[in-house]
Order: structure tokens, then C-alpha cells, then sequence
């Protein structure tokens, strides 16, 4: 069936069409757009047959409720739809407007009309107003204006818009100077809300820095002060060429392909590429590779295209910047050699020829930025120029001596890796410079756990290194800043970050292979051999201090020697510390807490400590228990005699003074002592613990404790981060735990420290576990499968048994680990809790109704029985 039928089709309905008849209309125009897209009809055509065919809807419908017929009344499109432009599930905006103000006696009409856009189930945006109405609205609301700006016609009397458009199109309304710099002020918040980078791993293909907005702002700012139509008519302005034309198109062409996809496989207005939907996208583009590869191969082609959008965006804002403020004019020009100059704050080549005549400019520009703070950006022509200049270099630029001396200038340079490496990873540079940072860039990584592509989280890191020296973060990060102020080679550390994660996306052991990459890229630059054995080792270690840290017992001192011991010396931990720290800062923004800086902190001054001792540890747990012990007793004798306070301190075993601080104790100990009730005593603390808000219960020890508390904290939101489960010489439960809010913030709240108290105490003094009422799981976690292992590590010390259990994460997860531990007569001394995106990575500290460790068979029969549980939960 061609357009004009169905537009035909509709056309009678005017009559005596139904609700049903309207309805079914739009429900097959709609698979007629799919089955068009899917015979090849190309969506830039598919995008302006929709907005046809809900012209010709809105056009017999607007004569079925007689509104032909009230003089002074239009209908308009505004908006996208405005400029022709609908995609499948794209709402539909519409104005009403009236000369003067609506007649009493077409309201009821307009009414009626309104409902039976609804009853179509058509989504519309509507609004009824007079010319005087819109005009105010406009002038004080730039989205507003900017609809109107793109106001068409759809059916009615034409005075009234004929008179909207004049006053739109007047200077007075929204002078072009103004209009630019509201644009531009709201892109530049809409980027900070997508944390200023396209690069997410499910961007939005609209809002997206370098998404579709981007090239709308383009056209408002063009329409305001050129009056185009069209980016074509930028050409004649000289503000584009036509190959940078050809490419806005070829860029805005793929964006609207894949929103359209989206559109169509969801059946609503979703610009959302979540992981759910990136499968689907990539087979109806035509990727058919098996797996998660032509996700990437889809993914990476849309990261190239933001990239570009975003780049010539960056250009053409900067133009119009000039054209309209007259900022190039006003601007003062500094000399600084014979081929670049600063023009106020924006650095520019002075002979336009000059990359294609030195292309070693290229990255002098770089260090030029890097020389003089004052500089803040790039001038337009300039950006042009390097454009044309990268892409048509032939090979990489590692591969010329002289370009590897600017490059190492630049990792050198005390301001290198600020504000030029974020030019350089804007402009595509980094890519230019070596081929292994070609292959990561736009490279996917499939989890909950990273934000990014593996090139924007590595450029992230590199920037959380550098401004760990800048006083605002010094508050957050004292030691990564005083550890890198006393560095005498911080290049070592910058290049550890660059090589960190360059191993991904290539099969294998990522650390490994990027730590050979890097040792070559080193000795390539001139670095010595130590220094290069140094950068190596960082890349094949980046993840041990974040591991040790999280999953082992960094009280216990065999855990920490081995950890230094696999370090080496304080320069490597040095260099090590502040390279995990700016790594899990850099994988997503709500990763790093308070507990992973205490944890990172403890390890890393334990450590330090070992080193300064020669390695020997000065340690005897006697005597540790014996000053713990006697600092706990000072403080409580403060409030309670001297007898009283001996036979309480008596009733803990050594395990519990050893896992806990003299505050700690002494704080429990005053509660225990007042505590004058059977019921448990729940403490929640007002000062954090270890990075975290503690949890303390005492009670009479019995079953199912762990999994009922555990249990009470998932279904309130508390992630659970430590457990320390100590028991007293009279059966009496000494449990610690250390949560944090969903946001990575302790708890605060007097209500909520309340209602969590209520609530664990209700469990606890229940007879039966409550499973039921659980929060629900994410649903990104549908799309992901984390298979479940459980692994005992082998330890000198036999008395204890320690377990290693990965999962996927799911509400309810360490409840059911409990109950299972009670049920095989398993006892839980200590509980690392990490969770990792959609997986569960735990630790856990084991021992048998006789305090020792599991014997083998006991082993294999938790094994399985927590294998199966964990999965059947699942499945």
C-alpha cells in the first residue's frame, strides 16, 4: 500500500468514522512504517510519512468535531513535529491557537478533540492559547520559543498563526544573541547530567552529549539568526563546508536509524540504548555476528558518531559564538611563536597550512596548552584544520621518533594530563598517537559495574590522578595528593593509568597483556629498564589492592604480609594505592564510598608499616588483646566500677577484642551493661565505623540470626559491606555490621535509624524467617548471567575456613547464604560484602560447631548445596 491510500483511507473517516476506526488507523500506519523500514525505505523518508499521515489524522479529526468551522482557531504542530519529523513512538506536539482568546463556545469542540487524540491512543503534547498567550510564554521560557520557532500549519485559519509567525520571526522576540547563549547554556547542562561524555554504556540517543539535541541546537541557533531552514544554507554563511555538511547529515542519518529501531522493537518513546535493547538495534542494522560482537561493532559505530556530532557541534557553537557576540573581535591576541597565538582564552594556529606543512604541530599544540593556563579551548578554525590534518595522516604517529619525544614531553609536563589529554581524548587524538588506544576506543564493556567504554574510563582515571594534586580534591583524597606530591616520577603512574585496561577486548588476561604492552611502549619511549618494569608491574597488579582490600581479612596479618610481600617496596605501594584509588573512582560515579577509603587506607598503612619494620611482624596477639583490652577498660570506667566492668570484659573471647577498636568495645560494653531487657539490643551508630555506619546487635545467641538480620537489612536498602559475628563465653551474639545507603552515604536520618531498629527487632524476636517482602531486583539484571562459584582458598592456618563465592546479585542473596550455613551447622566468624554491577563477589570466615575449620567433606557438601540453593533462586 502506498502513502497517498492510506492518507486517502483516513480522509473518509471523516465522516462517520469510529473511536475503533481512528484507532486501528494509527495501529497499522504503524507497522506499515516497520515493514516499509524493513523493505529499505530509508528512515529519513519513514520520519516525514509519519508526520504526513498525523497531519492527515489530526486534519479529519479537527473537521469531525467541527472545529473547521470557528473562525480565528489553528492547529499547529510545534517541536520536532513541528519541523516534520515523528518517529514511530514519538509524541506528538500540537498548539491550539487562537487569534485572540478561545470562544466560549468552542471549548467543549476543542474538548472533544483532545479526548479523541487520547482515545486513539495517540501521545500528544497539547496546549490552547492565544498569539498574545504564546508570545509571553515564549519570551520567558526558551523551550517554549524554540517550538515555536519550528511552528507549522496543520489545518484551521491561517490569520491567526499568519500573526504568530511575525511576531516569532521579529528580532524582538527572541533576538538571535540572546537565543545563542540560552542554547548554549542549556546544552551545557544537559551534558553535566550525562556527566559531560556521550560515552556511557547505555547512552541516550536524543539528550547524549553528541546525540540528536545536538544537531537540533545547531539548526535553532541557525533558524534564529540566519533564518535557515535547513544546515545546508550554513554552507553559504561559510560557517560549514560541504563535506562537513555531508558528514552532520550522514551522522543526524544514523542517530534517527537507530531511534526509529528503538522506537519500533519497544513500541514506545524510548531514546534509551539500554543493554536490554542493544542486541536487538544491532541485527536490524545488520550486524550478525555472533555474541556480544556485533553489539560492539554497533556500539562502537555509535560512539564514532557522537564523537563527530560532538566535535563539529564544539565548532559550529564557537562560530556562532563569533558571528553573533563578536567574541573574535574582542578578544586580545598573544604571540607565542611563529605558528600559534592565544586569542583571549582560545588557542589558534596562525597559517592554516601549518599541520599539513609540520604535522608534529598537531601535539605541539598540546603542550602549548599545557605551557599556558590562560588557555581553555581550541579555536574553531583551528578544530577544522586538526580534523582535516588527523584524517589524513598516514599510519600513527608512535611510529616517528619525533613525535614520541613531543608525546613523552607531554607526559612530563606538570599540567600534561589535565586539560591537553582532555583535548587530545576529545579531538581523537590518542588515537591517532598509537594504535592500541584505536582498538579501546568506544570498546563495551558487558556489566552493571563500569559506566563507560574502556576509553573514557581510562582518560577518567588519568584525570582523577591529575587532580588529586588540585586543592578541592585534596579534601576527598588526602593521601593519593601528599603520595603524589612527593612522586619524583609521576609520568610512571600516568602511563600505568594509560596501560591499565588497554588489554581489554582482546580475550585473555587484560592485566597481562596490557602489562607486555606497556613494558614495549615504554622502552619504545626511552624509559629506562626499572621504570619500565615499574609501569608494567602496575598494569599486571591494578587490581591487587583493590581485591585484597575487599575480599580478604586485612585485620589478619598473614593476610597483609603476603599482600606486601607480592608489592615489593613503599614505592611500588605508593604508586599502586593512588592507581586504585583513581581506577574505582573512574568506573562509575557511584563506586567509591567511605568504606572502600577506610578499607584502601588501613591496607595501605599496614603495609607501609611492615615495610618500615623490615618486613618482620611485630605482632603478638596476647599482647595486642591485652592493650585493646585495658584502653576499653579506662573508658568504662568512666561510668561503672571497677568489678563490673572485669566481669563484663571477661565474657569476650580474644577474637572479639582483635576485630574491634577500644571505642568500639567501650560503646558496647555501656549499652550492654544498661540494657535491662530479654529483647535484643540493636545499636546503630551516629559516628562512622570503618567507613560505614555500624549496626551492633546483642542478644541471646539462636538460629538464624545472620539470615534474618541480613534479611531485614536488603529489604530496607542497606547494602552490607562487613560482618564481624563474635559470640560471648555465656551464648550471648556480639554482631557487627557495617552498611551504607544505596548511594554510598551512611545512615543518617533519625527516622530511618528508627524504623530500621523497629524493624530487626521484630524479625529477631520472630519465630519464623520472613523471605516475602523483599525489594525488587533492578531489571537490567534480567540481561545478565554471573555463573555461580564457590571456592575455599588454601591457608596455613587451618582453624578457620576461608570461602570465596561468586553470584549473581539478587535481593535476599546473603539470607539465603545464612540459611544454608545454619542449616550444614557452618558458623560465620567475618563477611566481606562486595558487589560488583550484577555480581556478588563475597569472603567469607568459616568454622565448624567446634570452632575449627571444615573438613573436606563438609566443604563439598556446602559447595553444593549453596551452588544449587543460589542457582534454583535464580533460575
Amino acid at each position: 500500500m502506498e502513502l497517498q491510500q492510506i492518507l486517502n483511507a483516513i480522509e473518509e473517516l471523516t465522516i462517520d468514522g469510529k473511536v475503533t476506526d481512528y484507532r486501528t488507523a494509527n495501529s497499522d500506519f504503524l507497522n506499515w512504517l516497520r515493514a516499509q523500514y524493513q523493505s529499505g525505505l530509508p528512515v529519513t523518508t519513514l520520519v516525514h510519512h509519519r508526520a504526513t499521515f498525523v497531519d492527515a489524522l489530526l486534519s479529519s479529526l479537527w473537521q469531525r468535531c467541527g472545529l473547521n468551522e470557528i473562525k480565528d482557531l489553528s492547529l499547529v504542530a510545534v517541536g520536532g513535529y513541528g519541523r516534520g519529523e515523528l518517529h514511530p513512538q514519538s509524541d506528538v506536539d500540537i498548539l491550539v491557537l487562537a487569534k485572540r482568546q478561545v470562544p466560549d463556545s468552542a471549548k467543549s469542540q476543542i474538548s472533544e478533540f483532545i479526548t479523541w487524540l487520547w482515545d486513539i491512543r495517540l501521545e500528544v503534547g497539547q496546549a490552547v492559547r492565544s498569539v498574545k498567550e504564546c508570545l509571553q510564554l515564549g519570551k520567558n521560557d526558551i523551550t517554549i520559543g524554540t517550538n515555536l520557532l519550528e511552528s507549522r500549519l496543520i489545518c484551521g485559519a491561517t490569520t491567526p498563526f499568519d500573526k504568530l509567525q511575525d511576531a516569532v520571526q521579529s528580532k524582538r522576540f527572541w533576538p538571535s544573541s540572546e537565543l545563542y547563549q540560552a542554547k548554549l547554556a542549556e546544552q551545557q547542562t544537559r551534558h553535566e547530567q550525562f556527566h559531560d561524555t556521550g560515552y556511557n554504556l547505555e547512552p541516550n540517543i536524543k539528550s547524549n552529549p553528541g546525540g540528536l539535541r545536538d544537531i537540533q541546537t545547531i539548526g535553532w541557533v541557525a533558524k534564529s539568526h540566519f533564518n535557515a531552514n535547513s544546515l545546508q544554507e550554513l554552507i553559504s554563511h561559510n560557517f560549514l563546508t560541504e563535506e562537513e555538511h555531508q558528514e552532520l547529515i550522514e551522522c543526524q542519518t544514523f542517530l534517527w536509524q537507530v531511534r526509529f529501531i528503538l522506537h519500533v522493537e519497544t513500541e514506545r518513546s524510548e531514546n534509551r540504548l539500554l543493554f536490554e535493547h542493544q542486541p536487538q538495534i544491532a541485527a536490524a542494522l545488520g550486524y550478525c555476528d555472533d555474541g556480544s560482537a556485533a553489539v560492539e561493532k554497533m556500539m562502537k559505530r555509535f560512539y564514532q558518531t557522537i564523537r563527530r556530532v560532538r566535535e563539529l557541534n564544539d565548532m559550529l557553537m564557537q562560530l556562532f559564538d563569533q558571528e553573533i557576540l563578536g567574541s573574535n573581535n574582542k578578544a586580545k591576541l598573544y604571540p607565542i611563536d611563529n605558528d600559534f597565538q592565544r586569542r583571549g582564552e582560545m588557542l589558534e594556529i596562525i597559517d592554516e597550512k601549518v599541520f599539513e606543512r609540520r604535522p608534529e604541530a598537531m601535539l605541539e599544540l598540546f603542550l602549548h596548552i599545557a605551557d599556558d593556563p590562560a588557555i581553555k579551548g581550541i579555536n574553531a578554525e583551528t578544530i577544522r584544520q586538526l580534523r582535516i590534518s588527523r584524517r589524513n595522516f598516514q599510519g600513527y604517529m608512535v611510529d616517528h621518533p619525533q613525535y614520541r619525544r613531543l608525546f613523552v614531553q607531554l607526559l612530563k609536563h606538570p599540567r600534561g594530563m589535565g586539560r591537553p589529554v582532555s583535548r587530545m581524548h576529545k579531538h581523537s587524538m590518542l588515537a591517532l598517537y598509537f594504535p592500541l588506544w584505536q582498538q579501546i576506543v568506544g570498546q563495551m564493556q558487558f556489566d552493571l559495574f563500569h559506566a563507560y567504554t574502556v576509553d573514557e574510563h581510562t582518560y577518567r582515571l588519568l584525570q582523577n590522578t591529575y587532580h588529586f594534586l588540585r586543592p578541592r580534591a585534596e579534601q576527598n583524597f588526602p593521601l593519593c595528593g601528599e603520595l603524589l606530591r612527593k612522586m619524583r616520577k609521576p609520568e610512571l603512574l600516568f602511563l600505568a593509568g594509560l596501560f591499565h585496561d588497554i588489554g581489554k577486548g582482546r580475550g585473555g588476561d587484560h592485566s597481562v597483556l596490557g602489562a607486555v604492552d606497556a613494558l614495549a611502549f615504554c622502552k619504545q619511549h626511552g624509559f629506562n629498564q626499572q621504570d619500565s618494569e615499574i609501569v608494567a608491574w602496575l598494569v599486571k597488579s591494578h587490581l591487587l589492592m583493590s581485591v585484597t582490600a575487599q575480599k580478604r581479612d586485612i585485620y589478619d596479618p598473614d593476610v597483609v604480609k603476603e599482600f606486601a610481600e607480592k608489592v615489593g617496596d613503599e614505592k611500588h605501594l605508593d604508586f599502586l594505592y593512588c592507581l586504585t584509588v583513581a581506577d574505582i573512582c573512574a568506573t562509575n560515579d557511584n563506586l567509591w564510598n567511605t568504606w572502600k577509603a577506610a578499607l584502601l587506607r588501613e591496607l595501605y598503612f599496614a603495609t607501609q608499616s611492615l615495610f618500615r619494620n623490615g618486613m618482620e611482624l611485630d605482632y603478638d596477639p596476647s599482647e595486642q588483646v591485652a592493650n585493646i583490652r585495658a584502653d576499653a577498660e579506662k573508658a568504662l570506667l568512666k561510668r561503672f566500677p571497677l568489678e563490673q566492668v572485669e566481669l563484663l570484659l571477661s565474657r569476650f573471647f580474644d577474637d572479639y577484642f582483635l576485630r574491634h577498636t577500644p571505642e568500639q568495645i567501650a560503646w558496647h560494653g555501656r549499652e550492654i551493661v544498661n540494657h535491662q531487657s530479654d529483647e535484643p539490643l540493636i545499636l546503630i551508630s551516629k559516628q562512622m565505623t570503618r567507613g560505614g555506619t555500624e549496626i551492633f546487635i546483642y542478644t541471646k545467641d539462636c538460629p538464624g540470626l545472620f539470615a534474618k538480620t541480613v534479611g531485614v537489612l536488603d529489604r530496607k536498602g542497606l547494602n552490607v559491606h562487613d560482618a564481624q559475628i563474635q559470640s560471648t563465653r555465656d551464648d550471648h551474639t556480639l554482631d557487627s555490621f557495617v552498611v551504607l545507603e544505596q548511594d554510598g552515604e551512611p545512615l543518617t536520618a533519625p527516622h530511618r535509624v528508627e524504623e530500621i531498629k523497629r524493624e530487626l527487632l521484630s524479625s529477631l524476636t520472630s519465630p519464623a524467617t520472613d523471605r516475602e517482602a523483599t525489594r525488587r531486583p533492578p531489571t537490567q539484571m534480567r540481561h545478565f548471567s554471573v555463573a555461580t562459584k564457590v571456592k575455599f582458598l588454601n591457608v596455613e592456618d587451618h582453624s578457620r575456613t576461608m570461602l570465596e563465592l561468586v553470584a549473581l546479585d539478587y535481593p535476599g542473596l546473603l539470607a539465603t547464604i545464612g540459611d544454608i550455613f545454619e542449616t550444614h551447622d557452618v558458623y560465620l566468624q567475618a563477611a566481606k560484602i562486595t558487589t560488583i554491577g550484577e555480581r556478588a563477589e563475597d569472603f567469607f570466615i568459616l568454622t565448624n560447631s567446634v570452632g575449627g575449620g571444615l573438613e573436606e567433606t563438609a566443604r563439598i557438601e556446602l559447595q553444593h548445596a549453596l551452588e544449587a540453593q543460589i542457582n534454583q533462586t535464580i533460575d
